[in-house]
């Protein structure tokens, strides 16, 4: 309590106001300032927003037919060409996604494959990279039975 008497006295002596009425001024103070502040954004920042995420804004690709070597130069090395990645053999361009699927991101090692058997298992072994998926269980196949375009759009977060 002596802390507080301490603190209230202080307030009173130096500003003349009540303890409540100063950290409501501090708080309006504080309020006012991120608001001011978050008027005032230099236009250079949303330029750097857009150049760090271009795929962002571009519409996605639209292929034919893909062999396997083909869909591997869409691994996101060229960072000029989009990145893709097929289940069940349906082609879909995550570029909107790039820091998962680009290189670094977590899921790198799905872009320019067929990730079908990968997922199948929820595995990130590389020798799981294939469309083969031949010889899974019931329960590992049903993880692709729910790979409509509009559920593999949302879970591959294409949709955002």
């Amino acid at each position: 309590m002596a802390l507080w008497e301490t603190l209230t006295e202080s307030i009173n002596h130096y500003t003349g106001l009540s303890p409540a009425a100063f950290f409501t001024i501090l708080a309006l103070m504080f309020v006012t300032y991120k608001v001011v502040c978050g008027m005032f954004v230099a236009a250079g920042d949303y330029a750097a927003v857009k150049r760090t995420n271009e795929f962002a804004l571009r519409e996605p690709v639209q292929m034919g037919d893909v062999t396997e070597e083909e869909l591997r130069a869409y691994d996101g090395s060229d960072p000029n060409k989009p990145l893709l990645m097929a289940i069940k053999g349906q082609i879909y361009d995550v570029s909107r996604s790039r820091m998962f699927y680009g290189p670094g991101g977590p899921y790198a090692l799905f872009a320019g494959r067929d990730a079908s058997r990968a997922l199948a298992l929820m595995s990130f072994d590389p020798k799981d990279l294939t469309g083969n998926i031949e010889g899974l269980s019931a329960s590992e196949l049903e993880v692709l039975q729910t790979g409509n375009i509009s559920s593999w759009r949302s879970m591959l977060r294409l949709d955002s």
